[in-house]
């Protein structure tokens, strides 16, 4: 009685929302979910600069701690391809600064700087700077522990991605200041150049963003950068470089996320003689259940109908979609399963062309049902089955008659046993 006391209340609540409905009003409610912007949405590109330590090995041999550190900068155009995930791509530079030993300063390699002078204990300074592509992908951490909130001030944007970098150094890493062995000379005007080199880079980071405005974000980066290559020794190459940059970032299209829209209803008072309406529903309501009810166990309760096989039953239906006379899909392996069933008899089939009378003409439709049941002769024939005995024909009506929304059940080509 409990369950049948909770639908009708169900029922009755159904029927005074459909009473009240132009009193319902449609909100966006990002807690149930949030929904995939369009492609053109929530790009951004960052522009930052700022400063970087290069740390391998020889570098504690500089003769100040500030003369380690270079210029960095960064600019990339990006995507976020929700709240949470996105990714973005750019250039990526920074200068080196260190030191190497004697070893390359006898050579004469690894762009040598002897009129630096900032070099200790026999080591000598370099500096080159570093320029290639990058890709990053952006996980936001604050969006993804907190939730998404429009309204946030800070967002964390933890990212990790790859770069290539090109070194530039003044005469290039093999032609550098140091002019030979005999007579150091150094070429203050030379030109930065290509050090005919790469390095690949591994990187993660913290982007920290402080928004000012939807559209423009105040930036502060903090990256760590690990190379393959070693720009202070060919043998070891454990670089790493560790960079702070600042900047801004400007967010291009909608930089917002759509929520589903839900229904917000009304509260409903009700009168007393609304109350004994719906009492009286409430009864109607009990007995139409009880009314099903009974039906239900009747049904149930109720022997099999015995259904004989109709002897006119095609053998299998083969259907076209709207316009096409080609065998598609799954509609092929229904031939192939036809053709495997006429092979093992030596009986004759008659193959009958349908087309719906709802779209199309007289002569589209005339084409449809010869090239549909055409197409399917065909396929038996290729399969195996004698063309002897395939009688084809077309016929002008509906197959089903069961309306125009039920007109894909008409684009067929009927297979019958001939008797």
């Amino acid at each position: 009685m409990k369950r049948i006391t909770l639908l009708a209340t169900f029922l009755l609540a159904a029927m005074s929302f459909a009473v009240s409905a132009q009193e319902v009003t449609y909100v966006e409610d990002p807690s149930q979910g949030l929904l995939i912007n369009k492609p053109s949405n929530n790009w951004f590109l960052n522009v930052e600069a700022g400063a970087n330590l290069f740390m391998s090995p020889n570098d504690t041999h500089v003769d100040k701690f500030t003369n380690r550190i270079g210029g960095s900068f960064d600019i990339s155009l990006g995507k976020w391809i929700s709240p949470v995930f996105g990714l973005r791509a750019g250039v990526a530079s920074f200068l080196a600064k260190g030191a190497c030993d004697g070893y390359y300063h006898d050579r004469g390699d690894m762009a040598i700087r002897p009129d630096l002078g900032y070099a200790e204990d026999g080591y000598y300074a370099q500096k080159a700077w570093f320029v290639g592509p990058k890709l990053d992908a952006m996980l936001s951490l604050t969006n993804w522990w907190l939730g998404y909130n429009p309204g946030r001030v800070y967002n964390a944007v933890f990212y990790l991605g790859t770069s290539v970098y090109f070194p530039f150094a003044k005469g290039g890493a093999n032609h550098n200041m140091y002019a030979d062995k005999v007579n150091p000379s150094i070429d203050k005007d030379a030109k930065w150049a290509f050090a005919n080199s790469r390095d690949i880079d591994v990187h993660l980071g913290l982007l920290n963003k402080f928004a000012v405005s939807k559209r423009v974000d105040i930036l502060v980066d903090l990256r760590f950068d690990y190379l393959q290559e070693n720009f202070d020794d060919i043998v070891d190459t454990r670089n790493c470089n560790l960079n702070l940059l600042v900047g801004i970032g400007y967010n291009f299209g909608k930089t917002t996320w759509n929520g589903p829209m839900t229904a917000v209803c009304p509260t409903w008072k009700y009168t007393d003689a609304e109350g004994d309406a719906l009492a009286a529903r409430l009864q109607a309501a009990e007995a139409k259940i009880a009314d099903l009810e009974k039906q239900l166990r009747d049904c149930l309760n109720r022997k099999p109908e015995v259904v004989e096989n109709d002897d006119n039953a095609p053998l299998a239906t083969v259907y076209f979609p709207i316009g096409k006379t080609a065998i598609t899909g799954v509609q092929g392996k229904v031939v192939n399963a036809v053709a495997e069933v006429m092979k093992q008899t030596d009986k004759e089939y008659l193959l009958t062309g349908w087309a719906d009378n709802y779209t199309g003409n007289d002569k589209i439709n005339t084409r449809l049902r010869k090239g549909r049941v055409a197409n399917v002769k065909a396929a038996l024939v290729r399969k195996g089955v004698d063309a002897g005995r395939l009688e084809t024909t077309i016929n002008d009506g509906n197959l089903t008659n069961f309306g125009a929304k039920c007109a894909s059940l008409d684009r067929a080509v009927t297979v019958h046993e001939k008797k």
